[in-house]
């Protein structure tokens, strides 16, 4: 009975904050879906408008919960939406170009952050984020870095610089691979490797044709499915500095959703998981990472986001215009 009790009393604890956190990823949602504005940016700025429930009060501990165990939940759901068939229908040159590609661009951006000034950190995290897929990539690489005073600002400002930056790309990169001369197939890899958020890659391949939107897709899922092994290295890396380092207490060897991300990969890549199930485990992905970085953005404040500074967009940007040149020319290369 007592730890039934004490059950109670913690979701009574959390409840706020989850409740709170919800209800800003419902109007981020609706703004999104009537007006154009991406999801992820409106759960975002309207969290920080908020900033003021992540102090001292009823909401706290549910916004802290929102913020890092929801989550994890809605990153290990992301493997429903991927199997080993996609990399084997897209064809293994390709495949190879789109791993090449991922781990050039965050080898580049962990070797050039220190001339904008930054530390491994946010080299890690803008990389990252540039590289896989956007704000969720930015979300989960968040959850297995040390944590720190700025841990929040620092996240908070990648996703709304990839988001912008995505966003961006959705109109010009359409125009681009028209004026570069690719056929809708290519144009849908060039727009899958290098559009950063799943959303914008979609809304860039669509406004092609049927066919690139297809492809671009396929690319993207392909990216978001390295998010694990990533992860998973990053966190052995991690392990041993902490190990050797400092006194921290040492993260674990495999984050569990990580694990999970991976299971899910390979049950449904053996067609174990019904159409209806892995498409409402999608669904619920979205909304708990929407959930979740509505409440990052609740602990995070305007002014502390403000002094990441011009360095750090610098950083973004650059590393955009890498994956984005870098890919060009991978499909030059192939195709000649």
């Amino acid at each position: 009975m007592n730890i039934l009790t004490s059950r109670i009393e913690t979701s009574k604890a959390l409840f706020t904050g989850v409740f709170i956190s919800g209800l800003i990823a419902l109007a981020a949602q609706f703004i999104s879906e009537h007006y154009g504005a991406p999801a992820m940016l409106m759960a975002l700025l309207f969290g920080i408008a908020l900033n003021f429930l992540s102090e001292d009060g009823p909401a706290k501990e549910g916004i802290a919960f929102a913020a890092r165990t929801v989550l994890r939940f809605g990153v290990a759901l992301l493997g429903m939406r991927i199997s080993f068939d996609m990399a084997a229908d897209l064809g293994w040159p390709i495949v190879g170009l789109i791993l090449c590609v991922v781990l050039a661009t965050i080898v580049f951006g962990m070797l050039i952050a220190r001339i904008f000034g930054h530390g491994p950190r946010f080299a890690f995290l803008s990389a990252g984020s540039v590289a896989i897929c956007g704000a969720s990539a930015a979300i989960a690489i968040s959850a297995i870095l040390p944590r720190d005073e700025r841990s929040e600002e620092r996240l908070v400002f990648t996703v709304v610089g990839v988001t912008l930056l995505s966003t961006l790309a959705m109109i010009v990169y359409p125009i681009l691979a028209d004026a570069m001369g690719f056929d809708d197939r290519t144009a849908g890899i060039f727009i899958g490797a290098t559009i950063h958020d799943v959303a914008q890659v979609v809304g860039a391949g669509f406004s092609v044709s049927q066919e690139t939107g297809d492809v671009a897709t396929v690319v993207k899922l392909i990216r978001v499915a390295l998010l694990a092994p990533v992860i998973l290295v990053a966190a052995l890396v991690i392990r041993q500095i902490v190990k050797t380092e400092t006194s921290e207490e040492r993260p674990p060897i495999v984050p569990f959703f990580v694990v999970a991300f991976a299971a899910l990969v390979a049950i449904n890549s053996y067609g174990l998981i019904p159409a209806a199930v892995a498409a409402f485990s999608a669904e619920l992905s979205g909304w708990a990472l929407l959930t979740a970085i509505a409440a990052v953005g609740m602990k995070t404040s305007l002014r502390d986001v403000a002094d990441v500074g011009l360095p750090a967009i610098a950083l973004l940007v650059v590393e955009t215009l890498f994956i984005g040149g870098l890919t060009i020319a991978g499909l030059f290369w192939l195709a000649g």
